[in-house]
């Protein structure tokens, strides 16, 4: 597990079943930014998922804290029937108010460290379509689209992979 990384006055770590409430509201803000018509409502119960990912024993939920309050979230595990050093990254999210301020790009740097200690080559995530932003910031980190997964007509979202290895 990733030890407490200190990082510009922020503390990134594993979060804490107590700060489920708290992850789902910095998940809300951060998703409302992509969806101009409001956060499709798909009966998800977002506070049971997240606990759910939070409790798992093989996943990790980091985030980034900042004056007691979080400002990053990530969640990341090796999705079933995946080859063993494959790792999805579930959810990146960082408060849109500290967007552009080195959150999102230490908190992958610290998703990465994990990658690597824990052995894995690649990893792969999917970014919704229309998030211009979040696709520019995983290019800038080093994803590329996955070959093993080009977007089909209507998809709404991308499928990007990354070299843990730097491969």
């Amino acid at each position: 597990m990733i030890s407490d990384r200190m990082t510009a006055g922020r503390v990134i770590r594993t979060v804490v079943p107590a700060e489920v409430e708290d992850v789902v509201a910095l998940h809300a803000r951060a998703r409302a930014t992509y969806y101009p018509d409001g956060i499709p409502q798909d009966g998800t119960d977002w506070l049971a998922a997240w606990r759910s990912a939070i409790a798992r024993p093989e996943g990790h939920v980091l985030c980034v804290v900042e004056k007691g309050r979080i400002i990053g979230l990530a969640s990341f595990r090796t999705p079933e029937g995946a080859p063993a050093d494959t790792v999805k990254l579930f959810q990146f999210h960082v408060d849109p108010d500290h967007w552009r301020s080195g959150v999102g790009a230490a908190l992958h740097a610290a998703c990465v460290e994990e990658w690597r200690a824990d052995g894995k080559r690649t990893s792969v995530l999917d970014v919704h379509v229309g998030n211009r932003r979040a696709q520019g910031f995983y290019a800038r980190q080093g994803w590329v689209p996955d070959p093993e997964n080009p977007p089909a007509e209507g998809d709404h979202h991308l499928f990007l992979r990354f070299s843990v290895t730097g491969e």
